[in-house]
C-alpha cells in the first residue's frame, strides 16, 4: 500500500518500524502500582510538622507530672542521659542505676574516662561505642566530652507506702514533704539527708516540683536508690490523710511559732520544706500542726531548703537516739 514513505524525499529511519516490540514481561508491575494514601505530615520525618511534634514530645518528658502509671507506681516516659566526664563518673561512683554507657568513637582517654568504663564494666552496664554525632544529638550545646550515661526512668512509690514501710519496722515514721522545690539538686540533697538520719521517705507533688532526674540522682549520692520517693497528686490532701493517721505535720519557716529547740520529734512526724524564695504555699501552711523555725546565731535570715531540712532531721535523729 502506497503511503507517505513513497513520496519524494521521504526516508524511514532505522529502528522506527512499527509493529511488535519487546516488553517488560510484567517484571516492573509492582513499580507501576499505587503506593497508597500520603501519610500525615507528623509521620514524615523531614516535614516541619514532624519536627514540631518531636520537640513537643521531648519537652513533655522533661516536665514533672507527665508520666504513665505502671503497677501502682508513677514512671517517667523515658530514660535520661548524664553528659560529661565528671557527671558520669560521679554517678557511677554513687551507684546510680544505669542501663548503658556511651563512648564516642575516637574520644581521647583520660583517668575519668578509664574509671567510668571500668566501673560500668564492674557493674554489668552495657558499654557502647557510638559515632560522635549520636552524642551531639543528645546535647543541646555539644558539651558531652565524648561520654554519656543512660539512666532509666525513676519508679515512684505511693504516699501510703512510706508510712506502711515505717510501721512494718515498728518505727515512728519520719518523712519529708517538699513544697515549691523546683531545683533537682535540692531534691537530691534532701533525699541524701533523709537517708543519712534514718528517715523513711520523701514525698513530692506531681506538678510544679523537681522530679528525680539525673541531676537529682547524682546529688543524692545514690541514696535515691535506697530511699522510697513518692509522688502526690495533691500534696495538701496527702498531708491531711497522714494527719488523720496520727502523723504530726510540721512546716519549716523562718518566722515559725515554734523553735527547733522546743520541738519534740520522737513521734510520727512529716517535715514540710518550702523553697527559699516562695516558702510554704498557703494551703499547705494552713494544714500544718506547727510551723518550726531554726534559731540563728548570726545575721543570716534563712538557710537553703536542703540545708534547713538536714539541720532539722539531724536534731530529730539525735532526740530519738536519746
Amino acid at each position: 500500500m502506497a503511503g507517505n514513505s513513497s513520496r519524494r524525499g521521504a526516508i524511514r529511519k532505522a529502528g522506527t518500524k512499527k509493529g511488535q516490540v519487546a516488553g517488560s514481561g510484567g517484571q516492573r508491575r509492582k513499580g507501576l502500582e499505587g503506593r497508597g494514601a500520603t501519610p500525615p505530615a507528623e509521620a514524615r520525618t523531614k516535614h516541619p510538622a514532624a519536627k514540631r511534634a518531636a520537640r513537643t514530645a521531648r519537652d513533655a518528658e522533661k516536665q514533672p507530672g507527665r508520666g504513665r502509671q505502671t503497677a501502682g507506681r508513677k514512671v517517667l516516659d523515658g530514660p535520661e542521659n548524664v553528659l560529661g566526664r565528671n557527671p558520669v563518673v560521679e554517678c557511677l561512683r554513687a551507684g546510680v542505676p544505669a542501663t548503658a554507657l556511651y563512648v564516642a568513637v575516637g574520644t581521647e582517654s583520660d583517668d575519668r574516662l578509664k574509671e567510668s568504663v571500668q566501673r560500668a564494666a564492674d557493674a554489668g552496664i552495657s558499654i557502647l561505642e557510638v559515632p560522635r554525632t549520636d552524642l551531639d544529638r543528645l546535647s543541646a550545646n555539644g558539651m558531652h566530652q565524648g561520654i554519656a550515661l543512660q539512666v532509666p526512668p525513676y519508679r515512684y512509690a505511693h504516699p501510703d507506702d512510706l508510712i506502711a514501710e515505717a510501721r512494718k519496722h515498728q518505727e515512728a515514721p519520719l518523712l519529708v514533704a517538699l513544697d515549691n522545690i523546683t531545683d533537682p539538686r535540692n531534691l537530691g540533697a534532701v533525699v541524701r539527708s533523709v537517708a543519712a538520719f534514718g528517715g523513711h521517705g520523701v514525698v513530692i507533688p506531681e506538678r510544679r516540683s523537681a522530679s528525680v532526674t539525673a541531676v537529682a540522682w547524682r546529688t543524692s549520692a545514690g541514696a535515691a536508690a535506697r530511699l522510697p520517693i513518692a509522688r502526690a497528686t495533691n500534696l495538701t490532701r496527702t498531708l491531711k490523710d497522714w494527719a488523720s493517721k496520727g502523723v504530726q505535720v510540721v512546716g519549716l519557716d523562718a518566722g515559725g511559732d515554734t523553735t527547733l529547740d522546743e520541738f519534740d520529734g520522737s513521734g510520727p512526724v512529716v517535715v514540710v520544706v518550702g523553697s527559699e524564695g516562695k516558702g510554704l504555699s498557703r494551703l499547705v501552711r494552713e494544714n500544718c500542726d506547727a510551723i518550726l523555725s531554726i534559731p540563728m546565731a548570726g545575721p543570716v535570715e534563712s538557710l537553703n531548703a536542703s540545708v534547713a531540712a538536714g539541720v532539722v532531721l539531724a536534731d530529730i535523729a539525735r532526740r530519738r537516739r536519746s
